[in-house]
C-alpha cells in the first residue's frame, strides 16, 4: 500500500517498551512496516508559539498536498502521449515516493533546524508559494497552446459538413477570378451520387456542363464542386437543398488556407519547444513540492507531540507502513490497545467505537492517545 501512518509516543522507559509491543504485535500479524522517523531537535519558543504554528503548519499540509496534486495530474496533462510512464518523472531526490518517505532525513541544509521553527514553517510556504505562482504562469501559457492547436486539429477532423476543407480542396479545383463564373463545394449522400450526376446541370439556368468532380468523401457522403453563373448561385442552392444536396459555403482563398496551415505548422512546433522545458520544470518543482510536504509532517510531529507530551522535548517518532487496507481496523485497534495509557478515557472510548458501533467509523481527524498524521501517496495516482 502507498499509505503511511506517522505516529509519536513519548521517549521514556515505557512507552519506548509500548512501541517495541507494537513492533512486535504488527510484525507477527503482519499488519505492517516499521521504521523510526528521525526529525531533528528545534528551537521550542514558547508553548503559545507553538500553538499558532499547530494551526498554521495544519494549513500548510493541505496547500502542499493539494499544490502536489495538482503538478502529478499537470505531469498527466503534458505526458498526453505517454501516461504509462508518468510515475517515471514523479519522484522525490532522484527515487520514488515510496522510498523517499521510509528513508527520510532532514534536509539541514535547506530547512536548518538551528533556526526558530517559525523561520523554517515560513521557509517551507514560502517555497511552496512560489512553486504554486509559477505553476500556474507555466501551465497557463501551455494550456492555451495546447487548447489553440486542438481547436485547429478539430478543424481537421469530423464531417464534411463541418470541418475545415483547407487541406482537402486546391487551387485546380476551383474557377478563379472571373467575373461571371464561380465554382461551389456540393455534399452529396452517397446514395444519391447517380442521382446528382444525372441532374445537377439541370438544377438551374447556367450551369457549366461536365464541371462537376467528386474531391473528398467520407462515411456519409462526398463533396463535389460544380460550375455556373454567378447569377444563379441562390436559385441553385435553393433546387439543391431540395434534392438534399447541400451547398458548403466556400470560397477559395488561398492566402488564408496558408495562413491556417502556417499557424498549424507555429502551434505543432512550440508546442514541442516547450513540452520539454515544461516536463523538466515539474519533475523539478514537484520533487521539491513533495520533499517540502514530508518536511511538514516532520514538523507537524514535533510540535503535536511537543505540546501533548510536554517538556522537555523527548519523544519517539515512527513511521508505519499498513500491509493492506483490510487490516487498518485492526493495526488502529493494536495502536490503541499499545498507548491506551496514554489517556485513558480516550483510548476507552475509541476502543468502544471501533468494535462495533454500525454507521460510526474511525477518521483521519478522530481524537487518538498517540500523535497521528496520515500520508497517502494512492492519491497522487
Amino acid at each position: 500500500m502507498s499509505e503511511f501512518w506517522l505516529i509519536s509516543a513519548p521517549g521514556d522507559k515505557e512507552n519506548l517498551q509500548a512501541l517495541e509491543r507494537m513492533n512486535s504485535v504488527t510484525s507477527k500479524s503482519n499488519l505492517s512496516h516499521n521504521t523510526k522517523f528521525a526529525i531533528p531537535d528545534f528551537k521550542v519558543g514558547t508553548l503559545d508559539s507553538l500553538v499558532g504554528l499547530s494551526d498554521e503548519l495544519g494549513k500548510l499540509d493541505t496547500f502542499a498536498e493539494s499544490l502536489i496534486k495538482r503538478m502529478a495530474q499537470s505531469v498527466v496533462e503534458v505526458m498526453e502521449d505517454s501516461k504509462g510512464k508518468v510515475h517515471e518523472n514523479l519522484l522525490a531526490n532522484g527515487v520514488d515516493l515510496t522510498s523517499f518517505v521510509t528513508h527520510f532525513e532532514w534536509d539541514m541544509a535547506k530547512y536548518p533546524a538551528k533556526q526558530p521553527l517559525v523561520n523554517v514553517v515560513d521557509t517551507l510556504a514560502k517555497q511552496l508559494a512560489q512553486i504554486e505562482t509559477d505553476l500556474k504562469s507555466r501551465t497557463a501559457a501551455y494550456s492555451v497552446l495546447k487548447a489553440n492547436l486542438e481547436n485547429l486539429e478539430k478543424k481537421s477532423t469530423g464531417n464534411l459538413f463541418t470541418r475545415t476543407l483547407s487541406d482537402i480542396v486546391s487551387k485546380e479545383d476551383f474557377v478563379l477570378d472571373s467575373e461571371y463564373l464561380i465554382t461551389l463545394l456540393v455534399i452529396v449522400p452517397k446514395s444519391s451520387y447517380v442521382q446528382w450526376q444525372k441532374t445537377y446541370e439541370s438544377l438551374s439556368d447556367m450551369v457549366v456542363p461536365r464541371s462537376t468532380k467528386l474531391i473528398a468523401e467520407d462515411n456519409e457522403g462526398g463533396l463535389f464542386t460544380v460550375t455556373l453563373f454567378r447569377k444563379v448561385i441562390e436559385d441553385f442552392k435553393v433546387k439543391a437543398k431540395e434534392n438534399k444536396f447541400i451547398v458548403r459555403e466556400f470560397y477559395y482563398d488561398e492566402k488564408e488556407i496558408k495562413r491556417e496551415r502556417e499557424e498549424m505548422t507555429r502551434l505543432l512546433s512550440d508546442k514541442k519547444q516547450q513540452y520539454g522545458p515544461l516536463l523538466r520544470w515539474l519533475k523539478v518543482n514537484f520533487s521539491e513540492a513533495f520533499i517540502a510536504w514530508i518536511h511538514i509532517k516532520a514538523l507537524r510531529v514535533f510540535v503535536e507531540s511537543v505540546l501533548r507530551y510536554g517538556l522537555p522535548v523527548n519523544f519517539q517518532a515512527v513511521l508505519l507502513q499498513p500491509h493492506k487496507k483490510s487490516a487498518t481496523k485492526r493495526l488502529r485497534e493494536v495502536l490503541n490497545s499499545v498507548f491506551r495509557h496514554l489517556d485513558e478515557v480516550a483510548a476507552s472510548s475509541i476502543l468502544d467505537a471501533s468494535v462495533e458501533i454500525p454507521g460510526l467509523q474511525l477518521s483521519n481527524q478522530d481524537y487518538f492517545p498517540y500523535v497521528y498524521f496520515h500520508i497517502d501517496l494512492s492519491l497522487l495516482d
